[in-house]
């Protein structure tokens, strides 16, 4: 096998593992989505502007935010995952 066969091999190697990555991360985002939708039983509101928050995953933290950026508030789950980091 030529050299140039073994890169381009290398190279699809990588693709794949990289699509499988970017496959489970966006498994657990959706995960952590629904996992905060559940626990929203009742609308919070922000407390600057009272919209209603939404639910997002930065770095890896489930979270509320609020639309128009007047911040973010984690619940007791993610703030120990956040105490770890």
């Amino acid at each position: 096998m030529s050299s140039d066969n073994r890169d381009r091999f290398g190279d699809k190697l990588r693709e794949a593992e990289k699509a499988q990555e970017d496959k489970w991360a966006r498994e657990r985002d959706a995960e952590l989505i629904r996992k905060l939708r559940e626990k929203e039983q009742v609308e919070l509101h922000c407390p600057n502007c009272q919209a209603k928050l939404a639910p997002r995953v930065e770095a890896g933290l489930a979270l509320l935010a609020c639309p128009d950026g007047h911040g973010a508030w984690l619940d007791h789950h993610s703030m120990e995952q956040l105490e770890k980091r």
